[in-house]
This record gives structure tokens, sequence and C-alpha cells, in this order.
């Protein structure tokens, strides 16, 4: 795929493992016109009992498996190769562990690190497939669609709508989800804050390769607006659909905004900055 936008690196994405647990219910036990009716309540007490006892018996741990998995879940998240190696080794060896959704989301971050979009793509959709809530997962999905889309594909269009779809059910689960028990009220109030200003920047460039100039820039506006280190990419963008607006004042605080944020596109925004002050006059 052809990146038309250098953007720096991907903000980090912090990773949720809700662990949920459901106790398995009893069927429900019909009446036999052959049993008298105190055989009858005292086989269904001890159904009810046996299917108690197995629904709160611990899962069987595989220590092997939980060794591998701590292996993968330690390693520094910066050591794309390490990740990888550990990894993929697990889902082989381990295909129908309980891991495979935390590790397959690992996989798709470590990947994208290597700019290897078949494999990021590969495992994002094996993650989404486990769980397809994974804030994190949608959310990076999301973003890079539109951040590196050839337009003349001719799968941009179904590509651009799988992205909005990603980045929308992304700020519906955002914003329902619960604290994890190790994070503080702070730590997760910035991390859902991060989440979903990724979100809004994903969106942003869906609709600005759509050249819908109005959508695109309120979900930009989102992005920027709260972060202490926006995308230059969404300011830049922002200023842009501003100018498509007519909003030119407000295209010429976008662009030297981005102007002020070493990078590839800095010199390129302070030179927008200026055209859009004089347009404003």
């Amino acid at each position: 795929m052809k990146q038309l936008f250098k953007s720096g690196p991907i903000r980090t994405l912090a990773m949720f493992a809700v662990a949920l647990g459901s106790a398995a219910s009893a069927p429900a036990q019909g009446t036999s016109p052959n049993l008298v009716p105190e055989l009858e309540k005292k086989q269904e007490t001890n159904q009810q009992l046996e299917q108690r006892a197995l629904s709160q018996a611990p899962a069987k741990i595989d220590p092997q498996e939980e060794a591998a998995y701590k292996a993968f879940y330690d390693s520094d998240p910066q050591d794309a190769d390490t990740k990888i190696k550990l990894g993929e080794a697990f889902v082989q060896k381990y295909p129908m562990s309980r891991y495979d959704e935390s590790v397959y989301a690992g996989l798709t971050h470590a990947y994208y690190l290597k700019q290897d979009w078949k494999n990021f793509y590969a495992n994002g959709d094996k993650a989404l497939a486990l769980n397809p809530d994974d804030a994190a997962v949608l959310v990076i999905m999301g973003w890079l669609i539109p951040h590196s889309l050839n337009p003349n594909d001719p799968n941009a269009s179904s590509d651009l709508a799988k992205a909005e779809k990603y980045e929308k059910h992304a700020i519906e689960v955002i914003g329902a989800l619960p604290k994890p028990a190790n994070m503080t009220d702070e730590q997760f109030s910035q991390t859902k804050a991060m989440l979903l200003s990724q979100a809004h920047s994903g969106l942003g460039l869906v609709y600005f390769r759509r050249q819908q100039s109005e959508d695109s820039a309120k979900e930009l506006q989102q992005a920027t607006q709260s972060s202490a280190t926006p995308d230059p990419t969404d300011l830049f963008v922002l200023g842009l659909d501003l100018q498509n607006l007519n909003r030119y004042g407000e295209a010429a605080d976008a662009f030297n905004r981005c102007g002020q944020i070493p990078g590839a596109l800095q010199d390129r925004c302070k030179q927008s900055a200026e055209a859009a002050k004089k347009q404003a006059r």
C-alpha cells in the first residue's frame, strides 16, 4: 500500500485485558411420571450440586503454556522481532489457548512496528475474530487503513468502509470499558482519552479520503483539541479541511500548530499557514 501521509509513530495503545467469567447453568430438569416425587427431587438436587461443582472448578492450567504466555507478555513491546518470534511460536503450539486473542493483538502491534502490513492485517483479523470488542486492535487497524490507502486500489472504497466501521465500534466500546483493577483512575482516564483521540483521528482521515471536509474537520478537531502531543498529520489535514470550508482563519491556526512540531510536515505547514492567513484577509 502507498502511504500518502508521512506521520510519526502511532501513539502507544494500551491493551485492555478484561476477564469475564460465567458459571455454567444447570439444564432444566423435566418431570418423569415413573419417579416418585421424593426420588426426583433428590436426583435434581444431586445434578444441580454436580453442575455447580463443575462450574466452580478451576480451569486446568498447563505450566508450560503459562510460562510461554508470560514470556510473550513480559517481552519488550518495542522489540518487534522478539515479540513476533515468541507470539508466533505460542499460537502455533497452543491454537486453542485462552490467551490467543491477547497474543494476536500483541502480534498486530509488533507487525505494525515492522511495517509488515500483510501480517499486521492477518493478525488483527484473527484478534477481532476472537474478540470483536478489542478496542486497541479496532483503533489501530481503523487508523492505519486511511493513512496508507492507495486511492487507485479497486478495494479502496470497501477498505474505507471497514475503517469507518472499526473506529465507530471502537468509540462505542471505549465508552463502556470497565476499569482494570491494576489501573488507577487517572491512568484509566488518560488511556481512554488516548484511544478516543486515535479513533477520531482514523475517522477524520476516512472522511478526508472521501472528500467529506465537514465530517473530517469535526473528527480531527476532537482528535487534536485535547491532546498534549497532537499528530501533525491530523493538524495538517484539519487545515486542509478548513480551507475547503472557507474557514481560513481556523485553517491558519491548525497549520500553525502543525508548524510548531518538528518533522517532515513542519515546513509545509508553515507555508500553508501563511497562505491561509492571506486567504483570510
